[in-house]
This record gives structure tokens, sequence and C-alpha cells, in this order.
């Protein structure tokens, strides 16, 4: 399952059995909002949770590069972001899109191999 995680998602994150996955511009991205918004020691904890293999890395090839600029043109009108681009990537190489989003507008927009739409697991 792929995951873009929040402060908001860690209750329904209790509640799963699936193995979890996200991209390092997520990582990125989740750092950024949890220093903003509850400071250091939630994201040194979200870290932790790194070293310890709550959650895997997937690094997008270099081969990907067309597909990412390619997504981020497509949905440009939302706009699509890095992060969310790599998600779709992500859904494409595992072959589906379970997400855990708490993105409730644009994982309802985006599709993953052009036509596949996601299922967050959040709702």
């Amino acid at each position: 399952m792929i995951i873009e995680i929040s402060i908001t998602a860690v209750e329904v994150l209790k509640t799963l059995d699936d193995d979890l996955i996200t991209t390092v511009p997520v990582m990125t991205e989740v750092c950024h909002i949890l220093l903003k918004r509850r400071g250091v020691d939630a994201q040194l904890k979200f870290i932790a949770g790194y070293k310890r293999g709550a959650f895997e890395l997937y690094y997008f090839e270099n081969c990907e590069k067309g597909r990412l600029e390619a997504l981020m043109q497509k949905y440009r009108a939302l706009p699509m972001d890095l992060a969310d681009a790599s998600l779709v990537l992500l859904a494409e190489h595992l072959g589906h899109g379970r997400i855990l989003s708490t993105d409730q507008r644009d994982f309802y927009t985006y599709r993953w191999k052009n036509t596949e739409p996601f299922t967050n697991l959040f709702l």
C-alpha cells in the first residue's frame, strides 16, 4: 500500500495490516509539515519510525523522469506537485492504487497508468 502520512492519518494507520511504502518527496513534505505544525519532536518521531522500518521507500529511476514531467504537465491545473507525481509513479510500479492520504481532492482526480483511479483507505 502507498502511504502519504499526516497527523490525522495516524489513527487509520493503526487499523491497517499492509506493508507501507512511500517516496522521498513525500517524506520530505511530511517532515516539513510536521516541523511547521507540530515541532521538531514530531518530525524526529516520524524519522525514528522510518529507522525502525515502519515503512519502506521507493526510489524512482532515471528512466521515469519523462513520466514525472508528463504527469505534472497533465495535472498542472490542480497543480500536481513532485510528491503527488511520485506517488502516481509508485502506484504504476506496484500495479495498484491503494493509498492512505488526507488529500481528498487530488487523489480522486489523479489516475495511475492514465486510467486507473486510486482507492483512498483514509475514507
